[in-house]
């Protein structure tokens, strides 16, 4: 989704000051760091008293690797009108490829087998397609991935316990790469075929595209043929990867023979807000009040370190890419890590923001921490905040947090997730809208086709609100607000997208107001 290319790089372990420390991307990265660590958790012999591989010696060499970085120079993501459905056998090659995209890199499954009497280790026991021909240096960095992979699906660790019943669960994770570029993995965890006790497999899909809720149905498909035979699987994801990526708001239909219930059509639509199709803001709701939920976007807004805990791992993905979503259209610039593997626990001593998850189970090592918003998902919680700094109902205007409540209670319930989506969505961009919107009018250009300059002094002082002029005095001094504000100022044209559309309206809204009061 994104790179750093020729930006400003932080050091992760750096002060504030470091924020305007310029050079090349860091060559350390996730999936050769998780890989390594994959291979030498047996032989680490720098441990702590728990026994546990000492944690700053493990992870040191890993953090500008979740780094989140440029969007697309201040475009928000294409529109499109919806254009009918794309039959995959059938179309022409102009069309197949209308986004230019596949669906999928490749689908793997993941499975336990046993490495001693009391624990499992992740093996890949299926890759569809297989990669042949490769370069040496090719098949190296595929086999880090690969590795990686196994440790996301199961970031449980080693012990698992053979299971008669267990409830298959969808999540998801991001793999980063050396140049800063992601891919997302989709994984469904279910229990294979058999009698008796037996552990659970992940079924994993890598993708560099974001679409929770379309992957979500491809493995729909995917564990309705694993029911019949793993052979089934082969046809449909072949027939998958054949088709176009549609565009926003576009369906394309997938032809799949089931025996005994003949040729079926499954028809996969994008949604046509395309930045909000990673998302399910119900889950986030679901789990939180509208005003815990403001409590948190008010830290991750001031870039501070937040930790989600939960039990199941659908939970906390959805969560964590549902928080990053209600900063549009700021992009969260810092690590990310939807679900941590036990292994990579002690990044929660980083002292750079963040966005984690982490199970339950581990809380006790999360706590000792200072300075921390931790948020408890869980069903059965006595505390929402377990940990807090103690100011964040402070944070954002108390005007404009009475305005987002009031907005909130608005939607219906139960809702659509289209629905819910739109609500909250339109909620926060108008937060931001009221604070910031008025940026273009600061940035100047002295010729024309020349990069722009902000004049964020007197940007500061056009606020009349106090109360506001106080809370963007802390945002701007954000790399979140820097980074975007730095690519408002390279763009030569005029300013496009869902923000900018916002902004007019609330402008036009604006003058028609005080024409009424004259």
């Amino acid at each position: 989704m994104e790179t750093l290319e020729g930006r400003c790089w932080v050091s992760e372990f750096g002060d504030d000051n470091s924020r305007e420390d310029c050079g090349e991307p860091p060559k350390d990265n996730l999936i050769s760091d998780v890989a390594a660590k994959h291979a030498a958790i047996q032989s680490d012999e720098d441990e702590d008293e728990g026994g546990r591989p000492g944690g700053l010696k493990r992870i040191s060499a890993m953090w500008s690797s979740f780094r989140r970085g440029k969007r697309d120079k201040g475009k928000d993501p294409d529109t499109t009108e919806a254009m009918g459905p794309i039959v995959a056998e059938n179309t022409s090659k102009q069309h197949r490829y209308v986004s230019g995209q596949y669906f999928f890199e490749y689908l793997v499954v993941v499975s336990l087998k046993t490495k001693d009497s009391n624990s499992y280790e992740p093996q890949i026991t299926y890759q569809f397609p297989k990669r042949d021909g490769m370069a040496r240096f090719q098949k190296e960095e595929e086999e880090k991935t690969l590795k990686a992979i196994t440790l996301f699906c199961f970031p449980e660790g080693i012990n698992w316990a053979p299971l008669t019943e267990y409830h298959s669960e969808t999540f998801s994770f991001v793999l980063t790469e050396i140049d800063g570029s992601r891919r997302n993995g989709y994984c469904r965890r279910l229990l294979p075929g058999g009698k008796g006790a037996r552990p659970p497999e992940a079924y994993c899909i890598i993708s560099s595209l974001a679409c929770f809720g379309l992957f979500s149905k491809i493995f729909d498909e995917v564990e309705k043929r694993r029911q019949i035979s793993m052979a089934m699987i082969y046809p449909f994801m072949q027939k998958l990867r054949e088709a176009p990526f549609p565009a926003p708001g576009n369906t394309v239909e997938i032809k799949s023979f089931i025996p005994e219930s003949g040729t079926e059509i499954i028809r996969l639509t994008r949604p046509l807000d395309s930045w909000l199709e990673h998302v399910n803001f119900n889950t986030l709701f679901g789990c939180l009040t509208d005003e815990e939920v403001l409590l948190v976007f008010a830290a991750a807004v001031l870039e501070r370190r937040i930790v989600f805990i939960a039990d199941e791992l659908g939970t906390l993905s959805q969560v964590i890419h549902a928080v990053a979503a209600l900063l549009y259209p700021f992009v969260w610039q810092h690590t990310l890590i939807s679900i941590v593997p036990e292994i990579l626990i002690d990044v929660v001593m980083a002292p750079t923001p963040y966005l984690l998850g982490v199970q339950k189970r581990l809380l006790d090592q999360v706590t000792d921490q200072g300075d921390l918003l931790v948020v408890d998902l869980s069903v059965d919680k006595k505390t929402t905040f377990i940990a807090s700094v103690g100011d964040e109902s402070s944070i954002l205007p108390p005007k404009l947090q009475a305005e987002i409540l009031e907005a909130l209670s608005k939607r219906q319930k139960p809702t659509t997730v289209e629905e819910m989506n739109r609500v909250v969505s339109e909620a926060f961009l108008l937060f931001f809208v009221k604070t910031v919107g008025h940026y273009g009018s600061y940035v100047k250009h002295r010729r024309a086709g020349e990069q722009g300059v902000f004049e964020k002094r007197s940007f500061y002082k056009a606020i009349d609100s106090k109360t506001t002029r106080h809370f963007v005095k802390k945002f701007l001094q954000t790399q979140t607000f820097d980074l975007f504000i730095q690519e408002v100022e390279q763009q030569t044209g005029p300013q496009q997208g869902i923000f900018h559309k916002k902004i007019l309206e609330y402008q036009e809204k604006k003058k028609k107001e005080k024409t009424k009061k004259r």
